[in-house]
């Protein structure tokens, strides 16, 4: 089960990251092998990505926040997108907006996607997350944000670790817990 409250460092990208972005066509040929695939995540539209995420995992066992602007995941839908993403090392994703099937994917994939005003989050700030109450406080700032609530079954299903972990332990959608 994965913590539903998470700290960690913003890597921040810019608007219009499109899921060409995240796994450039070039590599789709990896696309059954998850990953080496990871390993080319944004590569082409932030090479610094996978440095930044590899050092913050190599400087104690810090945790990652993809910090992006509006539009996220827009474009192809590659269902695996948010899946490298995670698989990169990084633990959360926050965004002004992201396209409704890439957040959907990333949530039942396990990855939690909050949607805020990132504007007062820079790169490399210290976040605290609390996911199912859709609150970040910014340490390094001092500035709260509200992101809103998660509904009840997108918070059971990243609970579980995803939707299939979902539905082998539940066998339906009726969320267990009530937030």
């Amino acid at each position: 089960m994965p913590d539903l409250v998470l700290k960690g460092k913003a890597i921040k990208l810019g608007d219009n990251v499109s899921t060409d972005d995240i796994i450039p066509g070039r590599f789709a040929h990896l696309r059954s092998n998850l990953p080496e695939l990871a390993k080319h995540v944004l590569e082409d539209a932030a090479p610094e990505f996978a440095s930044k995420v590899k050092a913050l995992s190599v400087a104690g066992g810090g945790k990652s926040i993809l910090v992006a602007g509006r539009n996220l995941g827009l474009g192809s839908s590659r269902e695996h997108a948010p899946m490298v993403i995670k698989m990169s090392g990084v633990d959360a994703i926050l965004a002004k907006s992201a396209a409704r099937i890439f957040f959907r994917n990333a949530i039942n994939q396990g990855m939690p996607v909050l949607l805020c005003d990132t504007d007062k989050i820079g790169d490399g700030d210290e976040l605290e997350i609390n996911v199912i109450d859709g609150k970040i406080a910014n340490l390094t700032s001092g500035i709260t944000l509200s992101c809103g609530k998660m509904p009840p079954i997108m918070s059971a299903i990243l609970e579980e670790g995803g939707l299939i972990p979902y539905i082998q332990k539940h066998k339906d959608f009726k969320p267990q817990k009530h937030y």
